[in-house]
């Protein structure tokens, strides 16, 4: 099968050695994104704009393997203090309202105390 690596430009893919995304076949696997503006490499303090930087980073990675986020099927969101996701909620059903994926919420550390969320979706490319 034949492999496509999205990669967003941040400095941590070429650091750790992963892609921002990997396209087998009809299947997008979009790597934990933060809310990192990868053009600056800056991030906010707020969960919520956290939360729509993610998103547009990740619709970015989706982009380039010819999807949206009403492609995504598994959302998995990560984040050190679960009483924050609350806030998040709109912006997950602004982007993730028509696709209704299948979704996971993990309270856990993340690897940059700044960072309070990270996502990572599975999408099926469209027929």
């Amino acid at each position: 099968m034949k492999r496509q690596w999205i990669t967003s430009g941040s400095t941590f893919e070429e650091q750790i050695g992963y892609s921002r995304a990997v396209v087998a076949g009809d299947w997008v696997f979009v790597s934990g994104t933060t809310g990192f503006d990868y053009t600056t490499m800056t991030i906010s303090d707020d969960v919520a704009t956290q939360t729509e930087q993610c998103l547009q980073n990740i619709a970015k990675a989706l982009a380039q393997a010819g999807c949206t986020l009403d492609d995504v099927v598994r959302v998995n969101y990560v984040l050190p203090n679960g009483n924050d996701f609350e806030a998040c909620w709109p912006l997950l059903r602004k982007h993730f309202g028509k696709a209704k994926p299948a979704a996971m919420v993990i309270t856990a550390g993340l690897l940059d105390p700044r960072m309070k969320i990270e996502i990572e979706v599975t999408a099926l490319k469209p027929a």
